[in-house]
């Protein structure tokens, strides 16, 4: 039998289980696991039969859903594809106020009424998540790999444009390798 656990947060349990337990249900269902959830100290029991990577694929789930701050429903793409991964980024360390950390996270990784967000994701085709102190990403490698890069260099402060280019020239150099690949 393969069992983990995973604490997250408090406020974050809630979302976890779900009106009803719905979303825990359905987390089980999707995942042949069995979620046991400690709503007093945050601890999650993850049990999932001989299938430990039915385990691991449920663990990155809700730590996307603890950590990264995703939805259920978004969270749940990471099971679209063995390939796709959680890479979670930590802005602790390059923020010393909260002013600074909320003009990082607002202003540049979000934009304007979350068109910088919306861009990296289109043109990465991973999915972000801006929560707190961090930014999750769930997509296929290249792609995760691409929107990191991108948040990277606007948290060094380059333009949007700037990034935006580098997004649409990776985005530009997946499309030949395709096309390469398959002709």
């Amino acid at each position: 039998m393969t069992t983990t656990e995973i604490k997250i947060t408090t406020n974050r349990i809630p979302v976890l289980i779900g009106k009803g337990g719905k979303t825990k249900r359905d987390i089980e269902k999707k995942t042949a696991t069995k979620l046991t959830i400690d709503s007093d100290d945050g601890l999650v029991g993850i049990e999932g039969g001989e299938d430990a990577i039915a385990v691991l694929r449920t663990t990155e789930m809700v730590r996307a859903i603890n950590r990264g701050g995703f939805s259920p429903e978004r969270a749940a793409t990471i099971f679209e594809d063995e390939d796709m991964m959680l890479d979670i980024l930590d802005l602790s360390s390059v923020c010393n106020t909260p002013k600074q950390m909320e003009r990082l996270r607002g202003g540049r990784i979000i934009g304007k009424e979350g068109r910088a967000r919306e861009q990296i994701e289109d043109m990465s085709g991973a999915i972000l998540s801006v929560q707190g102190k961090t930014v999750a990403i769930i997509g296929m490698i290249d792609q995760v790999r691409n929107a990191r890069t991108a948040v990277e260099m606007l948290v060094e402060g380059l333009p949007h444009a700037t990034v935006f280019s580098f997004l649409d020239r990776k985005k530009k150099e997946a499309k030949f390798d395709m096309l390469d690949y398959y002709y």
